[in-house]
């Protein structure tokens, strides 16, 4: 990955955090985990977890509905010449890291 495109990355993580905070109805705790970029910049992929897990539906949804009142946020606070297609998915990664651990910690006991 070149650093322009790791530095694309790190402002939508960061703008995304603070977008989510911002915007969100606290019902449910939203973390920005990841960021993906293609290498064309035309579609950037945010990956956040949700807790209570029971929320994530609801919150996925939520960011969906928000994705155009993100991308002005963006384009509001970034230097970012061309916004990608903005989409936020569940990080089933992280999920399953936490399962592991999960398990790992239960065995040890």
């Amino acid at each position: 990955m070149d650093f322009h495109n790791e530095k694309t990355k790190d402002q939508i993580q960061r703008l995304a955090s603070q977008f989510i905070e911002r915007e969100s109805n606290r019902n449910s705790l939203i973390t920005v985990t990841n960021v993906q970029v293609t290498n064309d910049f035309k579609k950037a992929i945010i990956f956040v977890t949700v807790f209570p897990e029971d929320q994530e539906e609801t919150a996925v949804h939520f960011l969906k509905r928000q994705r155009g009142e993100f991308k002005t946020f963006v384009k509001k606070n970034s230097r970012i010449r061309r916004i990608p297609f903005l989409d936020f998915i569940v990080d089933g990664g992280e999920k399953s890291r936490q399962r592991i651990e999960e398990i790992t910690y239960n065995k040890d006991f």
